[in-house]
Parts: structure tokens; sequence; C-alpha cells
């Protein structure tokens, strides 16, 4: 899998339409507070132009892609981690994602009311922002009460922990999420990495707006500039439009309908594109007569990892892997003619995978 994205926003900020657009779920949407109570999950393969011209090269009898779960949920309120609007059940679906697709509204429509009475993106944002936070900080306060305790008995690695953990709370306190914590060993990493902080999760923005032309409207780049203060992604989709596209079953339609809204690409490949640069991911194929298949992996792992994402075995018993660009494939249109290029490469335990890479592995389990 590639990653898990949990889709957020306030009600009525077309949360469903744009999950729906994703993922053609036919989740159910309206135009009325909590139409989403439990989280509706939906599957997309990850569209990769590689593999498919890997297709015309290296037969196989199957072709696999890689693959992003979307997770639709219910929209959030002002009071949420106080429990209002069911919020404690929806803030704990958010601690399961990978990345936190926030859903902004950036369009006037006065047949959709908004629950402020005002298209506000940047005031939607704060609201989410602050539940959110005072989610987290509730979470970790809970967690200060256990360990101060064995911390005052002497305990180091209760020490240890409190210590972060206090770090967490002086920068929630002020106003900041729990991401922009900076960890100085992988000790730190690992720990902060098991409180499951919802901030601590990386944040794409997804504008949506009402025409294709307002993809950089007021209201958008309002958002735009909020998302460069704290380094988040942003995408300015069309929900309703994006809905018609991926209703369209001909390939060939699709794309004339996109060009001619002035689009060069779907807003699930741009959202798929932002969230992989987000999340630091880089995908590797395997390839061969039975299957060929993308990977998913994260950005500067060693070939025993890339080994893993397919086995946990592979991982432990690695040996070695036979690797090669996807750009030596095009230029040389054949693994044998690779081969003979010398393009193919032996390579141990320390060698950091790069995007495009074709790996065939030797391990022993």
């Amino acid at each position: 899998m590639g990653f898990t994205c949990g889709l957020v926003g306030l009600p009525n900020v077309g949360k469903s339409t744009i999950f729906n657009a994703l993922t053609h779920a036919g989740a159910e949407s309206a135009n009325y507070a909590f139409t989403t109570i439990e989280p509706n999950n939906g599957m997309v393969a990850v569209p990769d132009p590689r593999l498919d011209e890997i297709a015309k090269l290296v037969p196989a009898k199957v072709t696999v892609r890689t693959t992003l779960q979307f997770v639709d949920i219910a929209g959030l309120v002002k009071g949420a981690s106080k429990g209002e609007g069911l919020g404690n059940k929806f803030l704990g679906h958010i601690r399961e994602v990978d990345a936190i697709a926030h859903v902004v509204r950036c369009f006037e429509d006065d047949n959709i009311p908004h629950v402020s009475n005002k298209v506000d993106p940047l005031s939607d944002i704060e609201v989410i922002h602050t539940e959110l936070m005072i989610a987290d900080m509730e979470s970790l306060e809970r967690r200060c009460l256990k360990l101060a305790k064995l911390a005052k008995s002497g305990n180091k690695e209760a020490q240890f922990e409190l210590g972060l953990i206090e770090q967490l709370l002086k920068i929630l306190n002020a106003g900041q999420p729990a991401r922009t914590l900076e960890t100085h060993t992988e000790e730190e990493a690992r720990f902060v990495k098991s409180l499951n902080l919802i901030t601590a999760k990386p944040v794409l923005y997804v504008c949506n707006i009402a025409d294709p032309s307002e993809t950089e409207n007021e209201h958008v780049l309002a958002v735009r500039k909020h998302a460069k203060e704290e380094g988040a992604g942003v995408v300015a989709l069309v929900g309703k439009l994006e809905q018609e596209i991926m209703e369209m079953e001909d390939p060939e339609e699709q794309q004339m309908f996109l060009e001619e809204m002035g689009f060069k690409e779907t807003g699930l490949n741009r959202m798929i594109h932002a969230g992989y640069q987000l999340l630091d991911l880089v995908t590797y194929f395997t390839v061969g007569e039975k299957e060929n298949r993308a990977w998913t992996l994260k950005k500067n792992s060693k070939a025993p990892q890339a080994a893993g994402v397919i086995h946990t075995d592979f991982e432990k018993g690695f040996i070695r892997a036979e690797v090669y660009n996807y750009d030596d494939l095009i230029q040389h249109q054949s693994e044998s003619a690779v081969k003979e290029a010398g393009k193919l490469r032996i390579e141990g335990k320390d060698y950091v995978f790069q995007d495009g890479d074709i790996a065939h592995f030797r391990f022993n389990v």
C-alpha cells in the first residue's frame, strides 16, 4: 500500500463529494452536517505511466499498481475535542491515518450553508487546527500524570519520556502542531512517533473550488500563504467536476474533458503527487513473467527495508539486490540489453533505493 490519507474538514465543505471523486466509491453526500458518521474507506490504484511502459518491455501475466487508501472522516466542529458532534469518535479515526488531507471550502454558494454562515477558509482551518491540538494536549497530559511519579523516583526511561512530552506540550500551548518538534536522536523520533499524535501527521490542504478558473481565487491564495508558513502542501480542485471526470469510463474521453477544462491530470493524480512529496515516498518496481508490480517506499530507505516492503522474511534474510533503473530499461528496451550494457548492479545492505529502481532480491529464509 502507498499510504492512508484521512479527509477532514468542517461539515458542508464538499469532503464527501471529493472522496467520491477520488475513489468513485459513491459515499453519501448531502448539504447538512454529519452525513458521514462512520468513516468511508476507498482504495484506489496509484496511476504510474512507468508501469505501463514496463509492461510493454517486460511482458507479465499481471500488472499490479501500488494502492492508496482514502478515509472520509466525518465533519469536525468546534468543540470536537470535548465530544461535540461525536468528536471523540471522529478524532480516534484520524489517529489511524498516515497523512491528513484537510478539505477547505474555497467557493461561494448560497444554496450550501456554511456552519459559520461565512466562507472563510483560514477561520475553518483554525477551528480544525485548534480541536486537533486540544485532543493532543489532553492525550499528553494524561500520559504526564502516569510518568510523573516514575520520573520522580529516578526512573531514567520515564524521565526521558516526560522531558519530550513536556517539550511537546510547550509547543502545542504556543499554538504550533507537534510536527514542529525537532528530534535529535532516533530514540527521540521513535518515542514521539509512538505517541500517535494527530498534529504530528503531515497535512495537505485541499481547496474545494466551484470552477477551474478559480484555482487562484482569494480564498485559495489565503490557504496557499498559510500552508507555506507551516510547510504544508496545497491542491486546488473542483469537487463536483472531479466526480464527473471519474465517472467517465473511457480514458480518452476523460483526457479530452480534462484538457477542455484546462487540467493536465485529474485531482486524484495531483493529490497523489502532493501526498508522496509530503510523506517523502518513492516508488520502485519488481518485474517478471508472473507479475510486474509497483511498491511504495520511504525515501532514503536501504535495500533490506525495500525488500521488507514485499515481505518481512525478505528483509530478515536479505543477501543482495540486483538493481537497475527504469530509465535504463527505456533506453535499452529489454532486461537482457540492460545487462549487456553493464547497467545491472549488484547492491548490498547499504544501498539506498531510488525512485524508479527495478529490483530482483536474493534472500535466505
